[in-house]
Order: C-alpha cells, then structure tokens, then sequence
C-alpha cells in the first residue's frame, strides 16, 4: 500500500499543503473548519507524518521533555497530566524522565532529550545548579522551570510559595493547642523540604516559641516507607504533640505506623500533610493537608513553554507563585 502524502491530505481536503503542514506543526494558526477538515482528510486516509524527516528540516521535533523528581508520588501523576492534556492540544508528545532526585540521572535524562532535538522542556530541578539548564538553552531548548522559582528574568517558572505553605501548616498545629511539633522531611537538599521547614520555624516564632526546637526527621526518601522509618524514631525517643510531614506521602506512612503502635491520631498527635493527593481524603484518618495546584502547574507551564516555542519575538516571561490551602480534616481536628 503506497504512503500517503501531504499532498494527498491536501487535495482531499481541498486545501494547499502548507495549510496541511501548519495544521500538523502549528494547528492555532488554522482555522477550526479548516483544521477539522484536514484533520478528517488525515483520518480517512490514514496519513501518518515522517517525524524524523520533519525533525531533521526543522531542527526540532514536536515533542517536548517534562523530567520530574519522582514520577511515583502523585503529584508529580497530576502536574502531568496537566503537561501533556496541553501539549496533546497544540499538537506536541511529551517525553517524561524520572530523575528519582540523582543529579546524574537528571543529566542523563537532559542529555536524551537533546538528543531527540525536543522543542523545549519543563523541569522540575533536583538541584539548584544552573549549567545543566543553560545547555539546554544554549542549543535553542527553551525551558520552563516547574515547582521551582526562576533565579533570572528571561526564564519562565511555574511554582508554589512552600516558605508559606510551611507557616500555614504549623500555625494551623499550634492553633489547636499543639506546643511540641516534629517536621519529617525528605532530604534538605531538595528545595521544597527546606523551604516547607524555613516555614514551620517562622510560624514557631510567630507563636512565640524557640524554632531551634522544632524537631526535625530526615528520611531518605518521600515515601510512606520513610515515613514509617521516621515515625519509629520518633516514637522510640518521645513523640511530640503534632507532626507535620513535607508530603502527604510521609505523613501516609507517619500515620499507619502511628496506628499500629496504639497512637490515637488527632486525640495524642495531631498530623499534617501537605500536597493533597487523592489518598489523603480516604486514608483511615483523613488527613489534613496544604493544597497544592498540580494540575494547573503542569497546564500553565507547558502552556508558557510552547508559546516561548512557537512565538519567540512575542513570548513575555513570566514567573508564577501560587499559593497553597490549608484542607483540614479529621487528623487534626
């Protein structure tokens, strides 16, 4: 059966075949009738694009790159979702590396996505080293930073005020009567954690108490396993009157294993989330949790990205700070 071509689409949609070619590359710069048409004329006829010969005369390819930290917790799920229900409308795939927060894997990953000459990519860094991100740029790769501030102007950054996402959380603790607070946290070495727990001691302050004596649980990894690690600790050296916890992951874990050992949640400890998955409104204690926009995180930066894109001469960088809610629930009432 012979290939289908551009020209073929075009003559049966009765169309020219740049009209087809910007239906295919640059589709919101066709009309709606139009681009249904062409789109019917590609169904029917079963046209299926060359994209490593498109690449190679382009430079580029429509695709994009979205690496994130850990594909397993669900909000990374989310802001996906979010990155690729847009690119799927502009006409972009999406390619998704996980850098499981190894810098070297994060290299890794960038370096592939070079490699596939993606359009651009979105990011959510695991360190705070520029250089990966200006080779990318430096090969005309724009990038959009994604939960993470933009540290220059002529970049684009979708994020979330975490320092405040920290106060509200443990004021919220200490507003119910709590005076001895734990914070169980991934590695500090990862922006949010730090952030989240810069303010948990702002709302000691606050509260007049000595934020030097905010307890603070380091778990290797933002799971519920490490929650569980840290819930052990805590409960083998005196449990604190409430704990919250960097993700809702942890606080998952902090919460089963507080469970098991006979630990009332709120009447002994009260538990603080944060990220607001799906699991924290119906796990055995619904947990309290600070809100985070993940979907429209991953809608807006790839919405940014792809204008930065297609519209160069025009695109204005912008960085975005949204801020998280408070949900509070039965873990801490």
């Amino acid at each position: 059966m012979a290939m289908v071509s551009i020209k073929d689409v075009a003559a049966h949609a009765g169309v020219s075949p740049g009209t087809v070619s910007n239906v295919l590359n640059r589709p919101g710069k066709v009309a709606p009738s139009t681009r249904e048409r062409v789109e019917a004329a590609i169904n029917e006829l079963g046209f299926v694009r060359h994209g490593s010969a498109s690449t190679l005369r382009a430079g580029h390819s429509r695709t994009i790159g979205l690496s994130v930290i850990d594909i397993g917790n669900p909000f990374f799920t989310e802001v996906a979702a979010g990155v690729e229900d847009v690119a799927s409308e502009l006409g972009y795939a999406v390619i998704l590396g996980n850098s499981a927060g190894s810098l070297d894997k994060e290299e890794r990953n960038l370096r592939v996505l070079a490699e596939h000459r993606v359009r651009g990519v979105l990011i959510t860094p695991s360190g705070e080293d520029p250089s990966r991100l200006e080779r990318l740029r430096d090969r005309d790769i724009s990038v959009v930073l994604v939960d993470h501030p933009a540290h220059r102007p002529d970049q684009c950054a979708v994020a979330v005020d975490d320092v405040a996402g920290g106060r509200a959380a443990v004021a919220h603790l200490l507003a119910r009567g709590a005076r001895s607070v734990a914070y169980v946290t991934g590695p500090l070495s990862i922006r949010q954690c730090s952030e989240r727990r810069e303010g948990a001691k702002a709302a000691m302050r606050s509260a007049g108490l000595d934020p030097g004596d905010l307890h603070v649980a380091e778990a290797a990894t933002m799971t519920a396993r490490g929650g569980e690690k840290a819930a052990a600790d805590l409960i083998a050296h005196g449990l604190p009157e409430a704990v919250f916890c960097a993700n809702d992951l942890l606080a998952l874990g902090v919460l089963r294993a507080l469970l098991r050992s006979g630990v009332r949640v709120p009447e002994d400890v009260a538990l603080m989330g944060y990220d607001d998955i799906d699991f924290a409104a119906a796990s055995t204690v619904s947990l309290s949790s600070m809100r985070q926009p993940t979907y429209q995180l991953g809608r807006i930066a790839t919405e940014l990205l792809l204008d930065e894109c297609d519209n160069p001469e025009t695109h204005a960088h912008q960085h975005i700070m949204f801020q998280p809610e408070l949900v509070a629930r039965e873990s801490t009432q």
